[in-house]
């Protein structure tokens, strides 16, 4: 049985920040079979049906599928089938997929560093991946990482009573629990205690720090289109880390809705886009296969 038997119904258009929605439509083809990977593969990992060992197993033919010779997973047949024609690489997908094992068999995380070794192959390897695709330079990883690591921690954090009530999993440190002096079973309350808000905070707060760090990426980007977009992420990021920091994600909105999102999303565009005035055209390299 292929993995789309245990898919969620989530699609791109479900993510909390824009997947592929700006950028030119000849870069689109791979993002978004990279993202239906990635979705399937997470989707196993968050399976609250399957065991272990089938999760690990389901995986295993994820990444045989990506590398060859098995054809069991149509997304992942797919995504070999781009990257081959545009001369690119497995291993960003392949380090999404080691993070899903780490999911299966790691649910709690000691400190901060754990948890952005974590990131270093679940939400890292996107960015990494988009900007490949565009044949950005490398250098713009150094503000990428960080911005995809915050954007990996909001979800963490967003879903943080039902990650621990539904998979047993806790993505805050540990020893931020115990600065603050909350417990872990308290993620299964309806309302957050004055000292798990207090944890809450703390790791929403160095999130934020990542959000800055990040905001430097659109204008490292040369494709322009592609720096509007993050320009876009950063604006919807720093909102979701302001909501996080003051609000309890237990039993308050920490989400923003479509209209929620939509004047954030306008108004960094237009601001991104003013910036981008008077640059040269984008130099970004089309890979082999784009047009």
């Amino acid at each position: 049985m292929d993995a789309s038997a245990w898919r969620s119904g989530k699609t791109h258009r479900d993510e909390n920040f824009p997947v592929a929605r700006l950028v030119r439509p000849i870069f689109r083809e791979p993002i978004l079979a990279f993202y239906d990977y990635v979705r399937a593969a997470d989707d196993i990992a968050d399976h609250a049906a399957l065991s272990p060992d089938d999760k690990l197993r389901a995986l295993d033919a994820m990444e045989r599928s990506l590398l060859g010779p098995q054809e069991s997973e149509p997304t992942a047949v797919r995504l070999r089938r781009v990257l081959d024609s545009r001369g690119l690489g497995a291993r960003h997908a392949l380090d999404l997929v080691s993070a899903f094992r780490l999911d299966v068999t790691k649910n709690r995380y000691e400190d901060w560093q754990e948890l952005m070794d974590y990131c270093a192959l679940s939400a890292m390897p996107v960015g990494r991946f988009v900007l490949e695709v565009h044949g950005e330079a490398p250098a713009t990883w150094a503000a990428s990482d960080p911005l995809c690591a915050a954007l990996q921690i909001i979800n963490h954090l967003q879903d943080c009573g039902q990650d621990y009530r539904r998979l047993n999993r806790v993505y805050v440190p540990l020893d931020a629990f115990e600065r603050a002096g909350a417990r872990i079973e308290e993620l299964g309350a309806a309302r957050a205690s004055p000292a798990l808000r207090a944890c809450l905070a703390e790791v929403a707060g160095r999130t934020r720090a990542l959000v800055d760090r990040g905001a430097a990426l659109p204008a490292l980007i040369a494709d322009w289109r592609l720096g509007v977009e993050c320009s876009v992420i950063h604006a919807l990021a720093a909102k979701l880390t302001g909501f996080l920091m003051s609000r309890d994600p237990l039993s308050q909105p920490v989400h923003l809705s479509r209209v929620g999102a939509a004047p954030i999303a306008l108004r960094a565009a237009a601001s991104g886009a003013f910036a981008r005035l008077g640059r040269l055209p984008s130099r970004a390299v089309v890979r082999k296969g784009g047009a």
